[in-house]
């Protein structure tokens, strides 16, 4: 694991050929001044586009879990090079097949229609052992963007630096993070509250918020 980096004003881009939307999300900054801890959360797109260099640069990164977020279909289709390995989980976080009409600005509905996959994916994440954590998807937007302004939120991260990441990957809408932060808030009382009501224990919840904090 690379040594913490707590001066860095907003995550970090990674230099993962052939990943196009990678980056750790060490340096950003939190409701109370502080930031959070570089090389503990990391987010990105398909793995399956990595060169054997962009695999040996994951596996130098002190990586310890993956959580690919993808449906089983992608994973067949585009295989994970870390499928097999100890430290992949495949965790889908959407059902198999939406039941609701996915608007493009907002992923409220997301969140409101996938409650216990998700939940299985934040605890996922709470459960990882010590080192980084890389989230992602197949474009590293979507998927990856909800359950990862979820982790930001309960670590202190404020909206606007939440929105800000998100509008970092391509083809996104920061409005569409600012509107799904907002629906979070109105409906259930903000992303602490969203995951208790899924099933999210409090300890799960407090350990995400211990490992993106220093």
């Amino acid at each position: 694991m690379r040594p913490d980096n707590t001066t860095d004003p907003a995550a970090t881009a990674l230099n993962w050929p052939d990943c196009r939307n990678a980056r750790d999300l060490g340096g950003l900054p939190t409701v109370d001044g502080g930031v959070t801890r570089a090389g503990v959360l990391y987010r990105a797109d398909g793995l399956f586009r990595l060169t054997p260099a962009g695999i040996a640069a994951i596996r130098a990164a002190g990586i310890s879990r993956i959580l690919d977020l993808r449906w089983p279909w992608e994973c067949e289709r585009h295989p994970s090079p870390f499928a097999g390995d100890p430290l992949y989980l495949h965790v889908p976080l959407l059902e198999d097949v939406l039941s609701y009409d996915p608007p493009h600005d907002s992923y409220g509905p997301m969140l409101d229609h996938n409650g216990d996959r998700i939940a299985r994916a934040f605890s996922a994440l709470a459960t990882a052992p010590p080192g980084g954590v890389l989230i992602h998807c197949h474009g590293g937007r979507d998927r990856t963007g909800g359950l990862i302004a979820l982790a930001l939120a309960v670590a202190g991260v404020t909206p606007e630096a939440i929105v800000a990441d998100y509008g970092r990957s391509p083809e996104t809408s920061p409005a569409a993070m600012a509107r799904t932060l907002t629906h979070v808030d109105v409906l259930y009382g903000g992303a602490e509250p969203y995951l208790r009501q899924i099933g999210v224990p409090a300890r799960a919840i407090e350990a995400v918020r211990r490992r993106l904090r220093s």
